[in-house]
């Protein structure tokens, strides 16, 4: 295994018949700094797994992206589906990690050998928007449909290098909630329409609208028709935005089964997040299923754990499987995640069959052994801290976007009166 970058450890100490040193004092700037450093390091290098991939004869060993952290997930996803294409290809074969810097130029060769039309100067300054996330604005009604803030240049690097982009944020035309989703279409303008509502009501909507006129109600009307619709259309798609937190619905993930091709390698859009989405080419189309390609970096060491079979929206169900397409079974049982010889000194342990053939080795190996555990058990802890703040900063990052549209919205109505 490769090891992460790590701060230097602290100098020896001085032998006796040297002088007393005083220990520098390490301000806060500078640990921030060797924090900053040792972040940057890690989520610039990505590590590599090697699996196999194809149907029969025709299947391959080849080499896919992990992501750690807070990597690119668009760029990632593009990145593995031309390796599994067998468009471009990481080398040499014993190469470990890869950076945004080859990548990028492995990326920028693929399309100046086989898409000439292509312009690569704008290819190249859509690259970098790439490791910054993609703003994505889902089109509730079609799988292909996206609405891009600004000049969509992310979307046109999917264009450029023939990948298809999609998502499973369908509304089922049948739902109670299709008829206000028809007036909306995507995420932005619903959360619009939630924003106007909650003005309209003052500020009730967003804490509770059980106390506002509904259709038919016998509660006296407040509100003029016209808000008290958009109320209604505002109540629908708050509903429909509340059951769909993965950004998966059923309607979409029977919708993506039955229309994606056999042997497709697309990029799936779903809950914040760009995956690698596939489906077998299979006689007689005897496995429908759809496979998304496993790429978090702590299944590194697990060489049954390839794709994840898509079976339900919010992902409890979802099963594991290797190469084959097997149900996997991960090196270590319940210590998945870790190397096969750590899971497997952990099980000889647990069952005390664990007989030393040499006290020098085994102490050498204890000693190996536990720091290599106690530095996984920091590069996850650290993983699940990056987690969390990625879903915090996203949270934040939309509540600033509701609250700019509003104050746009306020500001122009007290322009009109």
């Amino acid at each position: 295994m490769t090891e992460q970058p790590q701060l230097a450890p602290p100098s020896p100490p001085s032998p006796p018949e040297a002088p007393a040193i005083q220990e520098p004092t390490i301000s806060q700037q500078q640990i921030q700094a060797s924090e900053a450093n040792y972040h940057n390091s890690v989520s610039d290098v990505w590590y590599l797994k090697t699996i196999e991939f194809g149907e029969g004869d025709n299947k391959k060993t080849t080499t896919i992206i992990t992501q750690n952290f807070n990597g690119p997930c668009s760029f990632i996803a593009i990145c593995n589906i031309l390796i599994l294409r067998g468009a471009i290809e990481i080398l040499p074969p014993g190469r470990k990690t890869v950076s945004y810097e080859f990548l990028s130029q492995l990326l920028a060769e693929h399309l100046l050998m086989t898409c000439p039309d292509v312009d690569i100067s704008a290819a190249l300054e859509i690259m970098p928007c790439t490791q910054k996330g993609m703003d994505l604005n889902p089109v509730f009604t079609g799988a292909k449909s996206f609405r891009p803030n600004g000049t969509g240049g992310e979307l046109k690097l999917f264009e450029q290098v023939g990948i298809d982009l999609v998502h499973g944020w369908l509304v089922d035309p049948e739902s109670p909630e299709a008829e206000a989703i028809a007036q909306t279409e995507d995420y932005d303008s619903a959360v619009m329409l939630i924003a106007e509502a909650d003005h309209i009501t003052k500020g009730r909507f967003v804490v509770d609208d059980s106390d506002i006129p509904q259709a038919g109600s016998s509660k006296s009307p407040v509100y003029p028709d016209e808000e008290r619709s958009k109320i209604e259309n505002a109540t629908s798609i708050r509903r429909f935005l509340d059951n769909t937190q993965s950004q998966l619905t059923y309607h979409g993930l029977f919708h993506l089964a039955s229309t994606i091709k056999p042997g497709s390698l697309i990029a799936l859009f779903r809950n914040l997040h760009l995956s690698v989405l596939y489906k077998r080419d299979t006689p007689d189309d005897s496995d429908s299923s759809l496979y998304s390609l496993v790429t978090d970096y702590v299944f590194l060491h697990e060489p049954s754990i390839v794709w994840e079979r898509i079976e339900d929206i919010q992902g409890s169900m979802s099963t594991f499987v290797d190469s084959s397409f097997v149900k996997s079974t991960p090196a270590g049982g319940d210590f998945a995640g870790q190397t096969a010889e750590e899971a497997l000194r952990a099980a000889e342990r647990e069952q005390g069959e664990f007989y030393p053939s040499d006290p020098a080795d085994l102490a050498l190996a204890q000693q190996l052994q536990a720091e290599e555990q106690e530095h996984a058990r920091q590069e996850r802890q650290y993983y699940a801290l990056q987690k969390e703040r990625q879903q915090l900063e996203e949270e934040q990052r939309q509540r600033a976007k509701e609250e700019k549209k509003q104050r746009k919205k306020d500001k122009k109505e007290c322009l009109i009166m």
